[in-house]
């Protein structure tokens, strides 16, 4: 019987020391997050910098605690007794590979938090960099698995590192759209081709609204109906899009929409009609400059027929209008292009279009002062003689039936008898 206890003595010290070493590693533990990171959490609250609440915010502390169990771990295994040699090399092994996965951990979640620091400054906007910070957090991530590998295999990395050579053209095809990605997100950034908070337009993907996050593989675009669209950040290089930033920043949005007037109403202005116009506050000079203009002209070309000498139109009256409201409307842009032009008459009739830009790009206060506009000039048009063309409707046809039937019936013998 004594001879029993004596072969079991050496596995039991083993064993006790083994649950020892184990239990120390759980009290330090739990020590280190109820004592140490609770004290780092209410310090970084209570002190004014963001950086220590980010930091907090993204566990980067809560990862790093858990090096210390790992460490007790890593040291202690060696005063175990009896332990194999093989068994000792293998369990620090681990722990040095827990160590590096926790720093890699705390790494990643450190560039994180950087961005969420740089996010809040106003060159965020201009130049974001969550793509970048990506890539990083990829490059961390390989170079901490063969760091992990390495340690646990007992393996240099340099030579994981050759042995990767000979998968490049694997890792290629991988890493395809990363790469496409990578190069797309430092043009895009370099270029300044697209912000957080631009109004972007791609039919092709039906993106129609704020770009709300630009990562490193993808773009993401809600639209006006608040669905979200997500585009590949390399298709924003080899495809074509519209950003509306300019506009934006330019502090005027363009309205351009034609009325179309009907060519039949198209015709001189009589004696009478020109009286009527001189009245008008924005035509007084207008009218004044014109006539002495086309005096002037038929006085030197000698022209006396009324038939051939140049007159004033109704439509040339109604486009000086146009354009002297436009120019004297208080929503306006004053320092942007303005134009009142035609456009090349159809078989619909001569498109009078309306060029000019808004003092505001605000999309709800746009469209109020597009419609104000056109009200007025609809309104207004039939002043001047002109009509504006229509396509018959269903009841333009209607009546022109019922007309043509009270006619027969009217021409009808019985009738006229």
């Amino acid at each position: 019987m004594p001879e029993i206890f004596s072969d079991l003595h050496p596995l039991v010290l083993t064993t006790a020391a083994s649950a020892g070493l184990l239990l120390l590693a759980v009290i330090v533990d739990v020590v280190a997050k109820r004592i140490v990171l609770k004290t780092v959490r209410t310090i970084a609250r209570r002190s004014k910098t963001r950086w220590d609440d980010e930091l907090v915010e993204h566990n980067v502390f809560g990862r790093l605690v858990h090096l210390i169990p790992a460490l007790v771990i890593f040291l202690g295994v060696t005063f175990v007794p009896g332990l194999p040699e093989d068994l000792t090399k293998l369990v620090r092994n681990v722990a040095t590979g827990y160590m590096v996965l926790m720093l890699t951990l705390a790494v990643v979640a450190s560039l994180s938090a950087g961005h969420a620091i740089y996010a809040r400054t106003p060159a965020a906007g201009a130049r974001p960099l969550k793509g970048f910070v990506q890539l990083l957090q990829l490059a961390v991530w390989i170079i901490g698995g063969l760091m992990i590998i390495s340690t646990v295999l007992e393996r240099s990395p340099l030579l994981l590192l050759s042995g990767l050579g000979a998968m490049t053209a694997i890792l290629l095809l991988i890493f395809k759209d990363t790469i496409l990605s990578f190069v797309a997100s430092v043009q895009l950034t370099a270029q300044d081709m697209v912000r957080v908070g631009d109004w972007v337009e791609m039919p092709q993907f039906g993106a129609d609204g704020d770009v709300i996050d630009v990562q490193l593989h993808t773009v993401k675009v809600q639209n006006w109906d608040k669905t979200i669209t997500t585009i590949p950040t390399h298709r924003l290089i080899s495809d074509s899009f519209k950003n509306w930033r300019g506009m934006s920043e330019s502090g005027g949005r363009r309205i351009k929409r034609p009325l179309t007037i009907d060519v039949s109403s198209i015709r001189f202005l009589s004696d009478d009609e020109l009286e009527h116009f001189k009245r008008f506050t924005l035509l007084k000079d207008y009218i004044a400059d014109k006539l002495e203009t086309l005096a002037e002209y038929n006085a030197r070309v000698e022209i006396d027929a009324d038939v051939n000498r140049r007159r004033l139109t109704n439509i040339g009256t109604f486009r000086a209008y146009a354009w002297n409201y436009l120019r004297n409307h208080p929503a306006i842009h004053g320092n942007m292009t303005l134009l009142v032009r035609q456009l090349a008459p159809g078989p619909k009739g001569l498109p009078l279009e309306i060029y000019c830009f808004t003092n505001t790009t605000a999309w709800g206060e746009y469209e109020g002062i597009q419609a104000d506009v056109f009200d007025h000039l609809i309104a207004i048009v039939p002043d001047f003689g002109l009509r504006l063309y229509q396509e018959p409707a269903g009841s333009d046809v209607l009546a022109l039936g019922a007309l043509e039937a009270t006619q027969k019936t009217d021409s009808s013998p019985e009738t006229r008898a």
